[in-house]
Formats: structure tokens, sequence, C-alpha cells
């Protein structure tokens, strides 16, 4: 659960820094069907997808909260050496 409130403000913060697509979004969809707005659709997607995945890969980077895997082999190598079985 954790990881998912550490998701919602890094999205928050997301969207808070970055705001320019959901605008551009917001604008398309305000404006009288026209041809001509249709970059705003386009343009407001994109920037809104990139900050869902950026959120998501900074909500990744920062939730490393097990040990490091090169630690857990030094540990079974150890482990090994001492005379135990590695597990």
């Amino acid at each position: 659960m954790r990881t998912f409130w550490r998701y919602v403000r890094i999205q928050l913060m997301m969207f808070v820094f970055g705001c320019v697509g959901p605008i551009f979004l917001v604008l398309f969809f305000t404006t009288r069907p026209d041809p001509s707005m249709k970059w705003a659709y386009w343009i407001g997607l994109f920037i809104t997808t990139a900050d869902i995945l950026i959120a998501l890969a900074l909500t990744e980077a920062s939730g490393k909260d097990a040990r490091p895997a090169d630690m857990r082999i030094a540990l079974a190598f150890a482990k090994r050496r001492d005379g135990g079985s590695g597990e």
C-alpha cells in the first residue's frame, strides 16, 4: 500500500508541474469541433501519457526497499564459505 500512495504523490506532482497535457485536452474538448484543433488532442494525449509513464518510472526507481541483489549474493557466498548451506 505504501507503493500505491508513493505513486499517487508522484503522479499528483507530475500533474502539477506538467499540467500542460491536461490543459490541451480540456482546450480540445471545450471548443467547438474544429479540424484545426486536432493538434491539441494529440499533443495533450502524448504529454499526459508521458506524465503517467514518468510517474510510474519514478515510483519504480524510488521503491527499492529490499536489499540489493549483490548483497544477497555476497551473504550467500559468506554463508557457504562459513559452512552453511547458502540458502
